[in-house]
């Protein structure tokens, strides 16, 4: 059967689900601030389906003028050749925006990718949060901090 992607936007929260009548959650995006960082806990699959979800988070953090992000990929699932080119494309278009993107929490599957594709050569990758947020200067870290899901 044709897997459908239906986008269900409500409450603030964007769900990507490649099969509806299963109603299993394929992708989901959490977004948190502390101080002018964006944290975005990325779970599910990063695949052609589930990119846009992806895309316009990110867009919609870029047109808030946040421009520093970083992304947790510890329930990230799977990750395809799809995947891997709309990280590369976020990442350049918040590097063009004079901000930085980087990486925490890649599982074996995702780090093997990280690898085999050299991702590992352009995103920063930091154990945990706590290190990923110390990277960025210290007026970025200061400010009031909030969650929302998309």
């Amino acid at each position: 059967m044709r897997e459908l992607l239906a986008f269900l936007a409500a409450g603030g929260r964007m769900w990507a689900n490649q099969s509806p009548r299963k109603n299993r959650l394929s992708f989901s995006a959490i977004i948190r601030q502390a101080g002018t960082v964006s944290l975005v806990e990325v779970s599910g699959q990063l695949t052609s389906f589930e990119a846009r979800g992806f895309r316009d988070a990110v867009h919609g953090l870029l047109v808030e003028g946040k421009t520093n992000i970083v992304l947790n990929l510890k329930d990230l699932d799977y990750l395809d050749s799809s995947g891997v080119g709309e990280l590369v494309r976020n990442y350049l278009s918040v590097v063009k925006k004079g901000g930085a993107m980087k990486v925490v929490g890649l599982t074996s599957r995702v780090q093997e990718i990280f690898k085999v594709t050299q991702l590992y050569q352009v995103f920063p990758e930091f154990p945990d949060e706590s290190s990923a947020l110390a990277s960025f200067p210290e007026d970025h870290r200061k400010k009031r901090s909030d969650t929302r899901q998309v």
